[in-house]
């Protein structure tokens, strides 16, 4: 039987952020986009990571299985984009659900038609960074399009998986009162959303840049004040989504 493998860049244990829990994060190598506000330009090729097989990413699942269980956690697949890798992604979320562990999978959706149903059926949670629904907007923030992520959304509302929206609220950028509001209208009418997280842009992620050597596009752009961060949350709460 082929050995399955996958581009790691690394494992981690988090708390409230990758899903709800105490989580196992698994970050994989390589994404298609290029926000300009990424904290992880370590994980943008490839490269970044080593191949590893499923085997021995189970075999590091399992030394903190009954930890993450009784934390009520499980295991998430995040960063870069673990869809460039869905027979590997697809393969671990199998194993974690025959062990009994709950499964997220943090996407922009971008790749979602590399997911199979399979896939998505063994994803308890899926986390879905919708990062703006200006289409132009959107393709000067990632380099891609916004329409895969739309359709992508549209699919998991018919497969009936659950989903939680990320949306990084950026000043200047993802703020705009009309765009969140028709994200906000678009997302109320899918049945499967449990909450939004609207995520303040942040600049965490400026001494990788500064070790790499390439610039952070958002050096100098602000963080939003708390009193915006609330208003976008609100624009999602007026239209009965339940927003942090």
């Amino acid at each position: 039987m082929a050995v399955t493998t996958g581009r790691i860049h690394s494992w981690d244990l988090s708390t409230g952020v990758d899903g709800p829990g105490t989580r196992f994060v698994l970050l994989l190598g390589g994404c298609p986009l290029r926000c300009l506000y990424c904290a992880n330009p370590d994980t943008w090729h490839m490269r970044d990571g080593r191949e590893a097989p499923v085997e021995e990413v189970m075999a590091e699942i399992e030394r903190y299985r009954a930890f993450v269980t009784t934390a009520g956690g499980g295991v998430s697949i995040t960063d870069g984009e673990p869809l460039l890798h869905p027979a590997f992604t697809a393969a671990v979320l199998r194993r974690c659900k025959e062990l009994g562990l709950h499964t997220a999978l943090d996407t922009s959706g971008f790749l979602g038609g590399r997911a199979t149903d399979a896939l998505l059926a063994d994803t308890d949670l899926l986390l879905l960074d919708i990062k703006s629904f200006s289409s132009e907007t959107y393709r000067s923030l990632t380099g891609g399009e916004l329409t895969p992520t739309l359709d992508f959304a549209a699919r998991l509302d018919r497969l009936g998986v659950r989903v939680w929206i990320r949306y990084v609220l950026v000043p200047g950028w993802t703020d705009d009162r009309q765009a969140v509001e028709g994200l906000a209208h678009f997302v109320a009418g899918l049945g499967n959303v449990d909450r939004v997280d609207v995520l303040p842009f942040h600049k965490l992620g400026a001494s990788k840049y500064e070790a790499l050597r390439i610039p952070f596009p958002l050096s100098d752009n602000p963080v939003p004040e708390p009193a915006l961060t609330e208003r976008v949350r609100e624009q999602f709460r007026e239209q009965g989504l339940t927003a942090y």
